[in-house]
C-alpha cells in the first residue's frame, strides 16, 4: 500500500483527506502546518514515513523544491480552472463585480483563459503569477495596491495567510482546491509514485562470463538476495531485482561481485539487464556481457532500455573517487565507456563545469553548450547520475510557466 502525505494548511489537509480517503491501495496522512514558512520543517520530517508527496498548493511544493527536498514522486493541487471558476460563480451570487478583481499566485493564462470561457471580462483583472522569493507580505501589498491604484473590488488569494491579512481590509476570497482538481491530482501522483515502485521492482538478471568453474560465486551473490542458474553454454544466470541491484551496485558506480571475481580469475565479464519482463532483461543481459567482453578483461556493464549501458570497471569506486580520478583523458576515455557517452562529449561538459565553478548545471545549459535538444541533455544528465557523477542539488525556476529545472553538481 502506498503512503501518500498531504501538506498544507489544516483545513486544506481535511479536505484532501476527506476527498481521497477510501482507497485500498492507498493510505493518506496528514502533515498540516500553522504558516507557510513551517512547510520546509514538516517536508523533512514526513520523507521518512511516505512514499510520495501532495501539497496542497504550489507555494509549499515550490519551497521544498527550492531546498531539493524533493527526492520521491510529489505534486500540488492546482488552484486554477474549476477552483478559480467556483470561486468566481460564488461572488456573482452574493452580488459582487468580478470584473474587477485581483488574483495572486495562478498564470495569468490560466486566469484569462478562465474567465475567458465564462464570458466574463479580463481587461481590468489584475494577476500575479508566483514566483520563487514572493512572501506573504508581496502578495498582501499587491492586492492592496490594484484596490488604491486600479479601482479593483475583490482580492482572490491562495495564500491562507494573505487572506487572514487581506479579509479585515478589503472583501478577500481564499480558494480552496475543488474536489475535481483534488481527485485528479490525487490520481497522478498515485500513477507516478507507483511506477516509481514499479521500476525498483524491475527484473534484473545478469549473465556471470568466467573461464573456470568458481565455488565462491554464492557467497558473492548474497549481498544482492539473487539466484544463481546455469546456462546451456557454461555462463552463470542470476536473477535479482533492479532495486537491490542499483542498492549493490551503488547506483551502478562499483560491482562488489565484479571485484570478487576479479581477484579470482584472469578474465571475467558481468553483464546485468534491467527489464519489465523476463524475456526482455534476458535480452538486455546478452548485450550487456557482450559489451563487457568488448571493453577489457575484467569488466562490468549494466544494460537498460533506450540503449543506455553502464560500464563499471573492476575496483572502480563510488562518487567520490570518480570526482579525484578523473582528472585527465585516460580518466575520460574511462568514464566514457561506463556512460555510454563519447569522450569528446565529456570533455566538452567538462569545460561547462570548470567556466562555472561551484555552480550547478541545468538541462537547459548543457543543451546550449553542447547544442543539442533539452531532452538529449537530459539524458546525458542521467547518464551520469547513475554512474555517480552527477548528483541533483535543487532546482530553479526558468519561465514564469512551466516546471522547475533540475540542478546537477557534475563532478568531471
Amino acid at each position: 500500500m502506498l503512503t501518500v502525505g498531504v501538506i498544507g494548511p489544516e483545513d486544506v489537509v481535511q479536505k484532501v483527506l476527506a476527498v481521497g480517503s477510501g482507497s485500498a491501495t492507498t493510505r493518506l496522512t496528514a502533515l498540516p502546518y500553522r504558516h507557510e514558512d513551517d512547510a520546509l520543517d514538516v517536508v523533512r520530517e514526513a520523507r521518512s514515513g511516505a512514499d510520495a508527496l501532495l501539497f496542497t498548493g504550489v507555494v509549499p511544493h515550490a519551497l521544498a523544491a527550492a531546498e531539493g527536498l524533493l527526492d520521491r514522486p510529489a505534486m500540488y493541487v492546482p488552484y486554477s480552472g474549476a477552483t478559480l471558476l467556483r470561486a468566481l460563480v460564488e461572488l456573482l451570487r452574493l452580488g459582487h463585480d468580478v470584473s474587477r478583481i485581483s488574483i495572486d499566485t495562478l498564470e495569468r493564462r490560466e486566469v484569462t483563459e478562465t474567465l475567458t470561457e465564462a464570458k466574463l471580462p479580463t481587461e481590468h483583472v489584475h494577476v500575479l503569477p508566483y514566483r520563487p522569493g514572493l512572501t506573504c507580505q508581496d502578495l498582501v501589498d499587491f492586492h492592496l495596491a490594484a484596490r488604491d491604484r486600479k479601482h479593483t473590488r475583490v482580492a482572490i488569494t491562495c495564500l491562507g495567510s494573505a487572506f487572514h491579512v487581506l479579509d479585515s481590509t478589503m472583501h478577500a476570497v481564499r480558494l480552496a482546491p475543488s474536489r475535481h482538481s483534488i481527485r485528479d491530482t490525487l490520481q497522478a501522483l498515485v500513477l507516478a509514485a507507483s511506477a516509481a515502485h514499479s521500476g525498483d521492482a524491475q527484473v534484473a538478471l545478469g549473465i556471470l562470463d568466467v573461464p573456470a568453474q568458481d565455488a565462491e560465486l554464492a557467497a558473492d551473490l548474497a549481498l544482492l538476495g539473487g539466484s544463481l542458474a546455469h546456462l546451456p553454454d557454461g555462463r552463470r544466470l542470476v536473477v535479482t531485482t533492479r532495486g537491490v541491484l542499483e542498492k549493490a551496485s551503488e547506483r551502478f558506480t562499483r560491482l562488489p561481485l565484479l571485484d570478487a571475481l576479479a581477484a579470482r580469475h584472469p578474465n571475467a565479464h558481468v553483464g546485468f539487464g534491467l527489464g519489465r519482463t523476463a524475456a526482455e532483461a534476458e535480452s538486455l543481459a546478452r548485450r550487456a556481457v557482450n559489451r563487457a567482453r568488448s571493453v577489457g578483461a575484467v569488466a562490468g556493464v549494466v544494460s537498460m532500455q533506450d540503449d543506455v549501458d553502464i560500464v563499471i570497471d573492476a575496483g572502480a569506486g563510488g562518487a567520490g573517487q570518480e570526482a579525484s580520478e578523473l582528472s585527465g583523458p585516460e580518466s575520460l576515455a574511462l568514464l566514457a565507456r561506463r556512460v555510454g557517452l563519447h569522450t569528446q562529449t565529456l570533455s566538452r561538459l567538462r569545460e561547462l563545469v570548470e567556466a562555472h565553478p561551484g555552480e550547478g548545471l541545468t538541462a537547459q545549459a548543457v543543451a546550449d553548450h553542447l547544442a543539442v535538444q533539452q531532452r538529449t541533455a537530459r539524458r546525458v544528465l542521467k547518464r551520469l547520475e547513475r554512474a555517480g557523477v552527477a548528483v541533483p542539488v535543487g532546482s530553479e525556476r526558468g519561465e514564469p510557466v512551466g516546471r522547475p529545472r533540475t540542478v546537477y553538481r557534475v563532478l568531471i
